[in-house]
């Protein structure tokens, strides 16, 4: 990099480091461990914008040309529109997380897909897998870390960033067993469905397979030492919210990172219409080796869980944050719920990323769900954003009329 770009990221980390000073953010911090430890105060807000980034951080607003400057200074410039721009109860912190350079083969089965030609747009899956002899190209993927580039991009990151934030590797932080998203992508949708009733047999296999897989993974990682706690200020419940907690890490931790000491999440959107009973068979019995190795849970995404529930309690001891989508019952999770798991509900988001954005309608919503879940401990999540428009001002209207339902400000 150029001293122009160190000195520009130097000036953003600067000003990040100023938000993370800010003496709301200790509250902010205490609040997110109250609600997780299932003792809430109110109602935490978190404020996901997702492909919405591109839009509020637009590849124009950054000056580096150098690609991991690009990659620090994009982040540093969302870390710094959150503290201007988006009301909610982000914690800021200087603890700032550079990725250890590792990566991952597929599994043989190559994903084809025909696109809408709109970037993260629509697309449809070309399967790969049309018989079951397609399944002797199945293979274990390979992993490997590029120790040498790590050092570098910690020694780059420290030497820009290192006088105002705390510039710490991170390891697998995050992982997620939805493993339909993997079967769909080679299989296809629609086959799938009809799987169910024409072929159980090669979903039982492929979910097998797949779950043997993510489970020597997981063991690949925690045998290495590449794991990172993720109940940091800065980490998220799969599809939720701040996962601050004093739960974890577990009993007799001592610095190095087991699966027993992090957050799991487990979903199967593309099970949403899919009863209880396939769901069971075909899904949850595959997830759940997986899932009961972890800390804590966290389950759902998009799919209503009404249906599921009862399943999920029952087979996850340490499950602790539910999904409540824009599709599900919202009293009957209140009821599910209670004050036993965290209420982690996702308002529709089309009411602000619509041609015409209708914040009457949205903020009535999210009041009646307030109200709704009383006495659950709840997470409102904005996610999904895909588009505002090109206008930036939506997501702040937006977080600043929920901040003011839940009493944040």
């Amino acid at each position: 990099m150029l001293k122009k770009e160190y000195d520009v990221l130097r000036d953003l980390a600067a000003q990040v480091a100023e938000a993370a000073a800010a003496p709301e953010m200790a509250e902010r911090a205490r609040l997110w461990k109250s609600c997780n430890a299932l003792k809430p105060e109110r109602p935490m807000l978190y404020v996901d914008p997702q492909n919405g980034w591109r839009e509020l951080v637009p590849d124009s607003a950054l000056v580096c040309d150098d690609p991991f400057g690009r990659e620090l200074e994009y982040r540093l410039r969302q870390l710094i529109f959150r503290r201007r721009f988006i009301y909610d109860d982000y914690p800021f912190t200087r603890e700032f997380p550079v990725a250890v350079c590792i990566s991952k083969s597929g599994y043989g089965l190559e994903n084809k897909t025909v696109d809408s030609g709109y970037a993260g747009g629509a697309y449809h899956i070309d399967p790969s897998l049309t018989s079951e002899a397609d399944m002797a190209k199945l293979h274990a993927a390979d992993i490997s870390v590029d120790y040498k580039a790590t050092v570098e991009r910690m020694l780059i990151a420290q030497y820009a960033l290192g006088d105002y934030l705390n510039v710490v590797p991170a390891g697998v932080g995050g992982f997620r067993y939805g493993l339909t998203r993997i079967l769909i992508h080679w299989r296809g949708l629609d086959n799938l469905m009809y799987d169910l009733y024409d072929n159980p047999g090669l979903i039982h296999k492929l979910m097998r397979f797949l779950c043997e897989q993510q489970m020597r993974e997981a063991g690949f990682f925690e045998d290495n030492g590449l794991l990172s706690l993720n109940n940091r200020p800065y980490s998220v419940t799969g599809s939720g919210g701040i996962t601050l907690n004093d739960e974890l890490p577990a009993d007799g931790f001592a610095g190095r990172v087991r699966l027993k000491d992090m957050i799991v999440w487990g979903e199967s959107q593309e099970f949403s219409s899919v009863g209880p009973a396939q769901f069971e068979e075909f899904v949850l019995q595959y997830q759940l080796p997986l899932l009961n190795r972890f800390g804590l849970v966290d389950y759902g995404c998009c799919e209503p869980l009404d249906a599921k529930f009862d399943l999920l309690v029952k087979h996850l001891p340490r499950l602790r944050w539910l999904s409540v989508s824009p599709w599900s019952d919202r009293r009957a999770a209140a009821e599910k719920i209670g004050g036993k798991y965290v209420y982690v509900y996702k308002p529709n988001p089309s009411k602000i990323c619509s041609p015409a954005p209708d914040y009457a309608s949205a903020s009535a919503e999210l009041r009646e769900t307030v109200g709704i879940a009383r006495g659950c401990p709840m997470h409102i999540i904005m996610k999904d954003t895909n588009t505002f428009y090109n206008q930036p001002e939506r997501i702040t209207r937006w977080s600043e009329l929920a901040s003011q339902i839940i009493g944040a400000i």
